[in-house]
């Protein structure tokens, strides 16, 4: 049996859940939280319960080259329910926020209310408070923030910007700092004239993921072993002559720990130490994000 089709074992993978919110039939429903906070779990349990199709709204599982290393959803999962806008995005193909709200729109009044789950706190924002329409970065200015230093980019940005965007996020600065050069305005500006969003949050069901530290981190170790078992090594090797640290589908945490044992750079405990660190990091800066701007969401726990 190939790897992508056997369910990682996850301790607690649907942890009792306190305060779920009631779930009406015809209302979409969001699911929003950190890294193997068991979001996937909940959206098939809510899909199988109630009904919908589910929508991915996680940045590193559009790409259709990672399955194990960004826990898509599995084989079996696909064939319990159905998924949309998973793995459908080619590893060297451009793909942004503003890509994802232009796919998800039809969904939105097709045949099945939608179940929009992910990590990617951008991605629910644009769709419950509007995307601005910035115009696209001219490929030889990416090319030169691709090899400036983000405390350089964070610097050239105006006092606004720098305050609404996750400064320790490198892509994030580096956005802002593209859209700063290529306008001449800054990203604050354009997020103030924002049209009205495609799907306001009176109009949903949100849910938020709030889970303590130690809970989590307990599932980010396991959820990387289990990676590791489920074949993580040989889908990032399979990609190693396209690997490219800048582009955006070799981002996903796991990859360049991985990579770099790959190439010899480091011992296979080493790349899990530091794929670990990594993902316990960022979850810690999706708590921080989510607790900060999603004030209205329905908060849940673990129990």
């Amino acid at each position: 049996m190939r790897a992508a089709q056997i369910s990682p074992p996850l301790p607690q993978d649907l942890a009792p859940i306190m305060q779920l919110p009631p779930i009406p039939s015809d209302l979409p429903v969001l699911i929003a939280g950190p890294t193997a906070s068991g979001k996937s779990a909940l959206a098939m349990e809510i899909a199988a319960r109630h009904g919908g199709v589910i929508v991915n709204a996680d940045a590193s599982q559009v790409y259709d080259c990672w399955r194990v290393v960004t826990a898509r959803p599995t084989l079996q999962d696909e064939a319990r329910q159905p998924h949309r806008l998973y793995g459908h995005v080619p590893w060297d193909a451009t793909y942004s926020a503003g890509h994802w709200l232009r796919e998800v729109a039809p969904l939105l009044s097709g045949p099945q209310r939608p179940i929009i789950v992910g990590g990617t706190g951008l991605y629910f924002m644009a769709l419950t408070e509007g995307l601005a329409q910035i115009p696209p970065t001219p490929a030889e200015l990416r090319a030169q923030a691709d090899t400036l230093d983000r405390e350089e980019m964070l610097a050239d940005l105006d006092p606004r910007t720098r305050q609404r965007i996750d400064q320790v996020n490198r892509a994030r600065v580096q956005r802002a700092w593209e859209v700063q050069s290529a306008t001449g305005r800054s990203l604050a500006a354009w997020q103030d004239d924002t049209p009205a969003p495609l799907l306001p949050l009176q109009a949903a069901t949100p849910i938020v993921f709030d889970i303590s530290k130690e809970w989590l981190n307990a599932r980010i170790f396991a959820r990387f072993e289990h990676m590791l078992d489920l074949g993580a090594l040989e889908e990032v090797a399979a990609m190693a002559p396209h690997y490219d640290p800048a582009m955006p589908a070799f981002k996903p945490i796991g990859v360049p720990e991985l990579m770099a044992h790959i190439t010899g750079e480091i011992s296979l405990e080493e790349a899990r130490i530091r794929a670990s660190v990594a993902t316990r990091q960022f979850a810690k800066r999706q708590r921080t994000w989510f607790r900060k701007r999603m004030l209205s969401w329905h908060r849940v726990s673990p129990g």
